[in-house]
C-alpha cells in the first residue's frame, strides 16, 4: 500500500506537467479563431473564405485524430507530442507570416494537425500516470486545455489584436516550452509504454465477447457529445452577440461573461473526474447532462444578474460530462485508449464546428433568442444515459440497467 501510495504521489507532477503542455496547446488552438477581425479586412476575405479557414482547421483537428489513436495504440509514440507541438509551432509562423489566403489555409490546417497528434497519445500518458484514478488524471488534463480555451482570447484581445498579425510569432515561445516540458515526459513514458501496450492488448483479447454492446454504448456517449457540443457552441460562437442584443451591453462586458462561463468549466471538468472515481462514471453522465435542465430553459428569460450567474452553473454542469464520459468509452473498449481519445477529442472539434455552423443559419433565419430558446432543450437529449451499461468497478462486463 505505501508503495501504491508513493506511485500515485509520484505521478501528481507528470499529470500537472501533462495539463500544462495542453494548456499551452489550447491556447495556440483558441489563436485560430481570435484572429479573424484581422485577417478579414487585411486580406478582404468574405465570410465564406472565412468559414473554409475554421473548416480546414477543424477537419484537420478532428479526422486525423481517431487515425492518429489507432497507431499509437499499436506503436506507442514516447515523442509523438513533441513532433504535434513542433507541427503547431510552423503553422503558427505561416499563419503570423502569410502573404496570401492559400498560406492562411495552411497554417490552419498545420495547427490543426499538430492538435490531432497531440491529444489521443497524451490522454493515454495521463491514464498511465494516474494511480488508479482514471476520472481524476484525465479531469487534471483537460483542465488544462479548458484553461487554454478560455485564456486564448484574452490573449489575443491584449496581443494579438493591438500588434497585428504579425505577433502570432510571439506564442511560439508557448510552443516550444510545450515542446521542452512534454520531452520530458516521453522520457518517463519511453520506459513504461511497451508494458502498458502489451496490458491494453492483452485487455482487448479478454473483453472482444463485450464488443457489441460496447459499440451500442459508444454511440449513445456520441449522441450526448453532440448535445454538450451543440449547447457549448451556442456560447463560444453566439453568447456574445446574444447580450449584446438582448441586454444592450458593451463588447467588452459581453466578453468578460463569456470568459465567465469559459472559466466555469475547468471546475466542473475537476469536479466531475474526481467525482466520478467516486460515485461512478455513469451517475456523473447523468448529473452532467440532465443536471442542466432545470437552467437552460430559464436561462432566455432572466435578467442580465441571473443570465450571469446560471450561465456559470450551466457551464459548470455541462463540462463535468467529458471525463467521465471518455474514461467510460476507455473502460469500455480496453485496448484502444488511442482510438477512443482520439475519437471523442475529434468529436469534440467536429460536432462543436458543425453546431456552430447550423446554429449560425438559424440565427440567420430566425433569431438569436431563438437559437437559445430552442438550445436550451438539448441536454433532453441525456435521456438516452438510461440505455448505458452499468461498468461495475474492478471489472467490465455490460450490465444493462
Amino acid at each position: 500500500m505505501a508503495a501504491v501510495a508513493v506511485a500515485q504521489s509520484a505521478a501528481l507532477p507528470l499529470l500537472l506537467a501533462l495539463s500544462f503542455s495542453h494548456l499551452l496547446n489550447d491556447i495556440i488552438q483558441s489563436l485560430v479563431p481570435a484572429i479573424y477581425p484581422i485577417i478579414k479586412d487585411a486580406y478582404a476575405l468574405d465570410y465564406g473564405q472565412i468559414g473554409l479557414i475554421t473548416f480546414t482547421f477543424q477537419l484537420c483537428a478532428s479526422l486525423f485524430q481517431p487515425l492518429v489513436g489507432m497507431y499509437t495504440d499499436r506503436r506507442p509514440q514516447p515523442y509523438s507530442l513533441v513532433a504535434g507541438m513542433g507541427i503547431t509551432l510552423v503553422g503558427l509562423m505561416v499563419l503570423a507570416h502569410a502573404a496570401s489566403y492559400p498560406n492562411l489555409l495552411i497554417g490552419a490546417a498545420l495547427i490543426g494537425t499538430g492538435s490531432s497528434i497531440f491529444h489521443p497519445e497524451a490522454t493515454r500518458m495521463a491514464r498511465l500516470a494516474s494511480g488508479g484514478r482514471y476520472g481524476f488524471a484525465q479531469s487534471v488534463f483537460q483542465v488544462g486545455g479548458q484553461a487554454g480555451t478560455a485564456l486564448g482570447p484574452l490573449l489575443a484581445a491584449f496581443v494579438v489584436v493591438p500588434l497585428g498579425q504579425s505577433s502570432l510569432s510571439w506564442f511560439s515561445l508557448a510552443a516550444l516550452l510545450a515542446m521542452f516540458v512534454v520531452t520530458r515526459i516521453g522520457h518517463w513514458y519511453k520506459r513504461r509504454s511497451p508494458a502498458s501496450a502489451k496490458s491494453e492488448a492483452a485487455g482487448a483479447k479478454t473483453h472482444a465477447r463485450s464488443q457489441n454492446g460496447a459499440a451500442f454504448a459508444v454511440a449513445i456517449l456520441i449522441l450526448l457529445m453532440f448535445s454538450k457540443s451543440a449547447y457549448s457552441a451556442s456560447f463560444s460562437s453566439y453568447y456574445t452577440f446574444y447580450l449584446l442584443g438582448r441586454f444592450h451591453v458593451s463588447v467588452q462586458a459581453s466578453q468578460v461573461m463569456l470568459f465567465l462561463f469559459l472559466l466555469a468549466s475547468p471546475l466542473g471538468v475537476l469536479i466531475g473526474g474526481h467525482l466520478g472515481d467516486r460515485i461512478g462514471r455513469r451517475k456523473i453522465i447523468w448529473f452532467s447532462i440532465l443536471g442542466a435542465v432545470p437552467f437552460t430553459p430559464a436561462l432566455p428569460h432572466v435578467n442580465l444578474f441571473w443570465t450571469g450567474v446560471l450561465t456559470v452553473i450551466i457551464g459548470m454542469i455541462m463540462a463535468s460530462a467529458f471525463p467521465a464520459i471518455l474514461v467510460y468509452a476507455i473502460e469500455l473498449l480496453p485496448g484502444r485508449l488511442g482510438m477512443v481519445a482520439g475519437l471523442f477529442y475529434g468529436l469534440t472539434f467536429g460536432l462543436g464546428a458543425l453546431s456552430a455552423a447550423l446554429l449560425g443559419s438559424l440565427a440567420d433565419a430566425t433569431s438569436i433568442e431563438t437559437v437559445f430558446r430552442l438550445c436550451a432543450y438539448l441536454p433532453l437529449i441525456g435521456l438516452l444515459t438510461w440505455f448505458l451499461p452499468d461498468i461495475k468497478r474492478g471489472q467490465r462486463e455490460l450490465t444493462t440497467p
